[in-house]
């Protein structure tokens, strides 16, 4: 089975075109937009083959949103206060960077936070060095392509060899108008031995995460794609609570050097559906990605989560977990692959894939799997499962002297707890155990 590529009506050459002129690029930014817009119109929707019974479209009105064009800057964005515990802050409210503030400390460092444009004028050398002569996206997804195609919003993140930042950057963003998308491009580039933490935080519009109306809907359309020079270390933490009429798709690229080290710790609660692909590719020896990825979703929720795992060089190390809990009508797709080239001797990778049932009407899937063209490695393995809450566990919680829909609560939120704890700031923390908390009385009336 193959499936028909993408048919966008904001995604053609003259668009491409005139992004770039809008935003004044220089001719190889065109070139690769025009290089993308080829590939979205060639490329089926879903390359592999195991995936294509689970590609699901069906909620997205993509007729009715009309994506923005250029991204301005509030005239405050660099007056905007640091959040408590953070190195950098960026937000961004639909077309408009929002705040734009940089700590003493990464300023000292000469650690540089902001727009392809900005990073064009003020640090030329950074942004061609990064992206001008590699792929950073991968080249078999159209959706990452269209997000290469006719991205607005381009931000760059730099953290110089050497410089270790304690606090965390937190990226933050918000979805457009109601009929609106925002296609953006994140590039975050650290130098060799550069240590940081990056919090990215997509926020609902009204702040309720399911109480908006869908009768129209938003888009939120946007790629992470990191560069991890030899020996660093770089935490990423991402927190997804977007409306309930907003579809967001989301592209995280890696490229892990000479004993760099890369975790990744992802929760998603938001949105109508939320498509998300994440690409771990381990050149260096020595390189290692530890990934743990959550989604809880009701009423009539889709999360598709899909990552890819590429090890090519010598004892490189890949640990992934995704989970997910689904109640209502909702439904969650978990999805992915791990590779070992014949260049990767010694390699040791897991991925696990767990999905948690709460109503009849809910639906998941996992599909782990491997491709190996090295026998010499430690270990390569996979496991998986798609069930309802043990009700052993519910036993001997109520043992315990937990009522039954407690000791249901406890199971699920302790299920999802590995990824909340690894989110950098506690009130961050906070706030996406209170949105895991509030889906509970919905949950508890779905099973009912």
């Amino acid at each position: 089975m193959s499936l028909r590529p993408l048919r966008l009506p904001f995604v053609s050459e003259a668009e491409a075109r005139s992004i770039s002129r809008t935003l004044e690029e220089p001719d190889w930014l065109l070139e690769q937009r025009l290089g993308a817009v080829g590939r979205v119109a060639e490329l089926p929707a879903e390359s592999n083959q195991l995936f294509t019974l689970y590609h699901d479209l069906r909620p997205v009105r993509f007729e009715t949103i009309r994506t923005y064009s250029a991204t301005g800057t509030a005239g405050d964005a660099a007056e905007v206060p640091l959040p408590a515990g953070a190195s950098a802050l960026l937000s961004i409210r639909g077309d408009t960077i929002a705040a734009c503030v940089l700590g003493d400390e990464a300023r000292r460092a000469g650690v540089f936070v902001g727009t392809f444009s900005e990073a064009l004028r003020e640090r030329p050398e950074l942004l061609p060095a990064a992206i001008g002569s590699r792929e950073t996206l991968p080249v078999d997804d159209a959706f990452a392509q269209v997000a290469g195609a006719v991205w607005a919003t381009g931000l760059l993140i730099h953290v110089p060899a050497g410089v270790h930042l304690a606090d965390p950057i937190v990226l933050r963003w918000e979805a457009g108008a109601l009929g609106r998308g925002l296609v953006s491009r994140t590039l975050v580039t650290l130098g060799e031995g550069a240590r940081a933490r990056l919090l990215e935080e997509q926020v609902g519009s009204n702040g309720d995460p399911a109480g908006s109306s869908t009768e129209e809907q938003r888009l939120w359309w946007g790629t992470t794609e990191l560069i991890l020079g030899p020996g660093a270390t770089l935490d990423v933490s991402g927190l997804q609570e977007f409306d309930t009429d907003t579809v967001a798709f989301v592209n995280r690229h890696a490229i892990v050097d000479t004993d760099a080290h890369l975790r990744w710790a992802l929760a998603s609660v938001g949105s109508l559906l939320h498509k998300s692909r994440i690409d771990n590719q381990l050149d260096g020896r020595g390189a290692s990605v530890h990934q743990a990825e959550i989604a809880f979703g009701d009423a009539a929720q889709v999360f598709d989560l899909t990552s890819y795992t590429r090890h090519r060089g010598e004892d490189t190390t890949g640990d992934l977990l995704s989970k997910g809990v689904f109640s209502g009508r909702s439904r969650g797709y978990i999805k992915g692959l791990i590779e070992i080239q014949r260049s990767a001797t010694g390699t040791d990778s897991f991925l696990g894939e767990f999905a948690m049932l709460l109503a009849r009407k809910a639906r998941s899937v996992t599909i782990p799997s491997l491709e190996i063209d090295q026998p010499n490695v430690r270990r390569a393995s996979h496991a998986s499962s798609v069930a309802p809450i043990d009700e052993t566990q519910i036993f001997y919680l109520m043992s315990r002297g937990l009522d039954r829909e407690s000791a249901r609560k406890t199971i699920v939120l302790g299920f999802l707890e590995p990824v909340v704890a690894r989110i950098p700031l506690t009130d961050v923390q906070d706030r996406l155990r209170a949105l895991l908390d509030a889906k509970w009385p919905r949950v508890a009336a779905a099973a009912a």
